[in-house]
Parts: C-alpha cells; sequence; structure tokens
C-alpha cells in the first residue's frame, strides 16, 4: 500500500527550515553587533568607554600597565614614611640634599644661596600638576609654595609591596629622582598619598604623563596596582594614543 505524503509536506518542511535560517541569522548578526559595542566603540567612543569601563590604550605605558600584577587585597599597616628614608641619601653622590637636586632641576633661572652650593635661593615653576607658573623664593614662609612629590606616594608604594622590601631598596625608592617632582605645593598636599583612582593633576594636558610615569615607577619597582586604579589609568591613556613611558 503507498502512503500519500501530505500536500502540505514539502511547504511545512522548507518553511521549517527558513526559520531555523533565520534564527541563525539573527543570531550572527547579534553577535556582530555585541562585538562591535564591547570592542570597536570603546576604542572610537571616550563617552561609550567611560560608560562601559572598557578602555582601549595604545603606546607602551599602556602594554607596561597591562603587565604590572593586580592586587585588591592592601593594607596601609606598619606604614611610616620615615621608612623610606627621604632625604637621608645622597645617590648620585654630588653632596647635594635630593630635594635641593630636584629643585635645580625641574626650576628654570635658578640661583643658588652661595656660589658652588647645593640649596636652591630662586627660580621658576612652570607647575605640571596646576599649569601654573610659580616664582621660588626661599624662607621661611616661602619655600613651601614648592614642594617635592613622590609620583608614586610612599604609602601607596607600601601597599603596593614595599612592606616587603630591604631598607636599602626603600631608601633608594625615597630619594629615586625618577619618581620625584617639584609641585605647587597646595595641589601636592590635596593629593596626599592618593593612587590615581582618586587624584590626578587638575591639569588635564598633564595626565597622561603624569599616569604614563606612575606606571613607569611601578614596573621599575615591581609594584602593583588595584582593578581601581588600573581602570583609572586606562582611561586616562585612552585619549592618548601611543603614550611612551618617560626616560629613567
Amino acid at each position: 500500500m503507498t502512503r500519500r505524503r501530505s500536500k502540505h509536506f514539502g511547504r511545512n518542511y522548507f518553511n521549517s527550515s527558513s526559520v531555523a535560517e533565520r534564527v541563525l541569522i539573527l543570531l550572527v548578526i547579534a553577535i556582530v553587533i555585541g562585538v562591535t559595542i564591547g570592542v570597536i566603540l570603546p576604542r572610537i567612543s571616550p563617552r561609550f568607554a567611560e560608560l562601559t569601563g572598557q578602555y582601549h590604550a595604545t603606546g607602551t605605558a599602556a602594554e607596561t600597565l597591562q603587565k604590572l600584577p593586580v592586587n585588591d587585597d592592601v593594607s596601609t599597616a606598619g606604614y611610616d614614611r620615615e621608612l623610606f628614608g627621604y632625604r637621608e641619601t645622597d645617590d648620585d653622590g654630588n653632596g647635594c640634599d635630593v630635594r635641593e637636586d630636584v629643585l635645580a632641576r625641574d626650576l628654570t633661572g635658578v640661583k643658588y644661596t652661595k656660589l658652588g652650593g647645593c640649596k636652591v635661593k630662586s627660580g621658576v615653576l612652570a607647575d605640571p600638576y596646576t599649569g601654573k607658573t610659580i616664582h621660588f623664593q626661599r624662607g621661611q614662609t616661602t619655600s613651601s609654595a614648592v614642594q617635592i612629590d613622590h609620583v608614586v606616594a610612599l604609602q601607596n608604594a607600601w601597599q603596593s609591596g614595599a612592606r616587603d622590601w630591604s631598607q636599602q631598596k626603600r631608601f633608594r625608592f625615597g630619594n629615586d629622582l625618577y619618581n620625584l617632582l617639584a609641585v605647587d605645593g597646595p595641589a601636592n598636599q590635596e593629593k596626599g598619598a592618593a593612587s590615581a583612582a582618586y587624584w590626578l593633576p587638575t591639569n588635564g594636558e598633564y595626565r597622561c604623563d603624569y599616569v604614563a610615569r606612575q606606571i613607569g615607577v611601578k614596573d621599575k619597582y615591581g609594584l602593583s596596582v588595584t582593578t581601581q586604579e588600573k581602570r583609572a589609568m586606562l582611561s586616562v591613556l585612552h585619549s592618548c594614543p601611543g603614550q611612551a613611558i618617560p626616560n629613567d
């Protein structure tokens, strides 16, 4: 006995196949849109990157940041600024206090208290943190207008790995010219021990260099970053493609 096929069999078969194909096509389109939103848009739209927290950055600063260890289990227990011996060593052997070395390097039109001496009497600072021009004059009530900042703060270094260092390494870090900048006194006080997650220079033009130097310092000494700190750094580097690590 020959069975008769339903006259709708062929139509239903092909309709089912067509529905499956449509679903597959829609899935592919959804995947493409997802990739576009998740990967491409953060690269071309700073606002979108800010909303999603997905930042794309290029250059040696960004590449080095990706290599730094991430550690969110941080503590300041046991921290003491004196453990870093700031201004207690003379690593370059020139007989000058490291504060005077930084002032002599970062100020222009430098004059000294005496010929052949180390102490800077006056000079002009183009402050990187605020963009202001500061006329420095040594004195009990005026010297604090220009202060020396540890770009990676000593307390931040402590909780990022320095607690496990030898005294010699901590002293070297505390007096490393690569991690020291002459800056506006009030801006330095405002920053305190904050990482890039909580403080950035008000001078927007310097933020990329600032973050890049922090990354360079942390890489040099094998320090870690927190998740928030890393995200904040990437958000800055996103705006300056190709940002390089400053030379040591």
